[in-house]
């Protein structure tokens, strides 16, 4: 995490003289690059482990502020096999899309936020040589999924700007570890109060973002 703290700060160091007056975020583009954190409850937060987060989404922001976006996202988690009584590999293949809506205001030339939330609908597929072992190549869990986010930005150029972003993804569906080739009668080491409730992450990203329209605001007034 703090690799994208450093990388944020250096950036912000090294081009923050080239801002000139302020963007119009209108049409933007934005990648985002970041790792998901299980924190829901500890049979999701302790067998699965975050390796990457990946999502690019397009954004329409009015000149009030208010913002409108569509993208996509994936994620990938590995089975930590020091968690479980044998060592299984595999892992869990999350993507799908989203709409977004929010705020994006920038409150000087080179710094803006953008708050909102997104609403979508991802697939998760978990596979493992244990579920190979029983005949199962793969188990697929649909849902919808609601993440509260934030970003803070900084702006490099009239076009160009780079971003830190926290979200916490709520899932609409509960990791069980039937879904990784444990019967539910085997026990693992957890209770059922360690299997409740319904999986979710919190994700640290680093994004990065182009504006369309190229432009700035003249005489902007705090």
């Amino acid at each position: 995490m703090q690799k994208f703290y450093f990388l944020f700060l250096f950036i912000f160091g090294l081009k923050y003289h080239q801002a000139q007056g302020i963007i119009d975020p209108k049409h933007s583009l934005t990648i985002e690059l970041g790792l998901p954190n299980s924190i829901s409850n500890r049979l999701f937060l302790e067998i699965m482990q975050g390796l990457v987060h990946v999502s690019p989404y397009y954004q329409y922001a009015m000149k009030n502020g208010l913002a409108f976006g569509i993208g996509g996202r994936y994620s990938y988690f590995a089975i930590n096999e020091f968690r479980v009584p044998s060592k299984v590999y595999g892992g869990n293949h999350s993507y799908g899309g989203f709409f977004k809506i929010g705020h994006e205001k920038f409150h000087s030339s080179i710094f803006a936020t953008d708050i909102g939330f997104k609403l979508g609908f991802n697939q998760n597929t978990y596979y493992s040589d244990l579920l190979r072992t029983k005949e199962i190549d793969r188990i697929n869990k649909p849902c919808f999924y609601f993440e509260p986010n934030i970003g803070l930005i900084l702006a490099v150029n009239q076009v160009d700007t780079y971003r830190l972003s926290l979200g916490y993804s709520f899932l609409g569906y509960s990791f069980k570890q039937s879904d990784i080739g444990f019967f539910e009668n085997e026990d693992i080491g957890y209770s059922e109060k360690d299997k409740k409730p319904q999986a979710s992450f919190f994700t640290i990203a680093f994004g990065y973002t182009h504006h369309f329209n190229g432009k700035s605001i003249e005489g902007f007034d705090e």
